[in-house]
C-alpha cells in the first residue's frame, strides 16, 4: 500500500479502566476514537492527553458527565469518511450509500474487522475488564496514500 500517512487508535468497552498496555498502543496516534461505554469521565481525559479523542455515548454512560457525548459521531480523516456508534444492530442506514468507508462500533466485546460492500467494519473489542474468556483488544486505522485498513492489537498475550 505504500508509505503509511498516519493511524488513528480505536478502543471501546473501557467500562471504567483504562489499562497501561492500551494507553501504550494508543501513544502516537494522531487521534482517537472510543466507540463508547467509557464507564468514566477520568477515560476521556485520559485518552484526550495522548491525542484528540472522539467519543461516543454507550449503553453504560448513563451518569451526567456523560450528557455530552453524542450518540454517534461522523468524521473524516485523510479524506476517508468514518462513522462511530456503540452498538452496530442500531445502524439505520445503508453506510456505503451515504458515502462511509469505515463503521466503528463496540458494544459486543468481540472484536473483529469486515469488509462489506466497500465498507471496513471495525469493532475494537474491549479494552476495560475481562467478560468471559474474550481477548482485551484495540484497533489501530491505518491510512495509507491509496487507503485505509484496520488492525486488530491483543493487549494481554
Amino acid at each position: 500500500m505504500g508509505d503509511m500517512a498516519m493511524f488513528v487508535g480505536v478502543i471501546s468497552d473501557t467500562h471504567g479502566l483504562l489499562r497501561a498496555e492500551a494507553v501504550a498502543m494508543l501513544a502516537g496516534s494522531s487521534q482517537i476514537i472510543h466507540a463508547g461505554d467509557l464507564g468514566r469521565p477520568e477515560i476521556l481525559t485520559a485518552l484526550r492527553r495522548i491525542a484528540p479523542t472522539t467519543a461516543v455515548r454507550g449503553n453504560v454512560d448513563r451518569d451526567a458527565w456523560a450528557a455530552e457525548l453524542p450518540n454517534e459521531a461522523r468524521l473524516t480523516i485523510n479524506a476517508v469518511n468514518i462513522y462511530v456508534l456503540h452498538d452496530l444492530h442500531l445502524l439505520s442506514f445503508d453506510p456505503a450509500a451515504e458515502g462511509f468507508r469505515v463503521v466503528v462500533s463496540g458494544h459486543s466485546h468481540k472484536p473483529f474487522v469486515e469488509e462489506r460492500g466497500g465498507v471496513l467494519y471495525v469493532n475494537p473489542g474491549s479494552a476495560g475488564k475481562r467478560r468471559f474468556s474474550l481477548p482485551i483488544t484495540v484497533a489501530k486505522l491505518e491510512f495509507w496514500k491509496d487507503g485505509v485498513e484496520a488492525k486488530l492489537i491483543n493487549l494481554l498475550e
